[in-house]
């Protein structure tokens, strides 16, 4: 147990007491332990709990995201989980890491300096085996990537920035560029190793074949958007950005979509060898008259009535009726 410190007050106090004989000793009052606390001045704090749960939640989010497109781009059952937001020294995280394994090192723009995205080797052997039309099995002997292996990667990359950098924009701007890959930690040097930085640990399963991936920042890479980084934040972010605009964009992107529209004359049921058999100017006799109205086909359901005739010598149709949805006609699958 640490020994317990007393102040120049107390230490004159006490002295006061015991020459005048007012006070027992027992009755002072010690330093209350509670209001200590502990720093390891190796190894500081830079974030607070606040702080690292908004990055918690800032890649949780892009766990969530990325594992729809990688399953997509894998053709292959993918499942993502963040499984630790720590603050540690670079020379820790460095010794951490196996050799050989994938680093790619990324731009932070309008950050300066460089941030890492290691990728387990087993994991990106067993990513790259489905890509090129494998069973997605990890290599058995750990080995560099070949050159066409690399590219391959860099693709995968990319893929897995794009999501980065829309999950960061719920709280801050952020453009991220892949620069270089490496397979060596100890050549990667983007920061001093005394040096504190951010590490994001995410476990990945493609079948069965599991690995990690870490996203390594250094503190003062990241420190300008210190400020920015909370839970509140967060959730205030993705709230304003899930409401703001959000009809208006739909309503434009819908106007956009193009819909087949078409003007029903009748129904008819012939057999195949009937038509089979017809040749040109032969009649097909329909279920309607002239006098009726015609059926205009929205998609494959019959949302107006018509009458067919021309404008500016184009065939055309006056829309005569709405049909509401009870009484639109139900289109039975064939």
């Amino acid at each position: 147990m640490a020994p317990e410190v007393m102040s120049q007050n107390e230490i004159d106090s006490l002295l006061s007491s015991i020459s005048s004989g007012t006070d027992d000793v027992s009755t002072l009052q010690a330093p209350d332990e509670k209001s200590l606390k502990l720093y390891n001045f190796r190894r500081p704090d830079k974030f607070s709990k606040d702080q690292l749960r908004a990055i918690q939640m800032i890649h949780e989010s892009f766990c969530r995201s990325l594992t729809t497109s990688l399953s997509t781009m894998v053709r292959s059952m993918v499942s993502m989980e963040v499984i630790a937001v720590d603050q540690l020294s670079y020379d820790e995280f460095v010794h951490s890491l196996v050799q050989p394994t994938v680093i790619g090192v990324l731009e932070m723009y309008p950050l300066s300096g460089n941030s890492i995205l290691e990728i387990n080797n087993q994991l990106t052997f067993a990513i790259i085996d489905r890509l090129l039309g494998g069973k997605g099995e990890p290599l058995r002997k750990p080995r560099d990537l070949t050159d066409i292996e690399q590219t391959v990667v860099e693709r995968v990359i990319v893929k897995i920035l794009e999501h980065l950098e829309e999950s960061w924009s719920t709280v801050v701007d952020i453009r991220f560029r892949f620069e270089a890959l490496e397979s060596n930690p100890f050549f990667v040097q983007v920061c001093p190793g005394t040096d504190m930085v951010l590490l994001v640990t995410i476990k990945i399963q493609v079948n069965d074949v599991q690995g990690m991936m870490n996203f390594c920042i250094p503190y003062f890479v990241i420190e300008p958007l210190v400020d920015k980084l909370s839970s509140q934040q967060w959730f205030s972010s993705t709230g304003r950005k899930s409401t703001e605009g959000v009809q208006e964009a739909l309503i434009g992107k819908l106007r956009e979509v193009s819909v087949p529209l078409a003007l029903e004359l009748g129904h008819s049921v012939v057999s195949l060898g009937d038509v089979l058999q017809m040749r040109v100017g032969d009649v097909v006799r329909l279920d309607g008259t002239v006098k009726d109205d015609l059926g205009l086909r929205v998609g494959n359901r019959v949302k107006f009535r018509g009458t067919p005739g021309l404008r500016q010598k184009n065939y055309a149709a006056r829309i005569t009726e709405v049909l509401g949805d009870e009484e639109l006609p139900v289109e039975e699958e064939e």
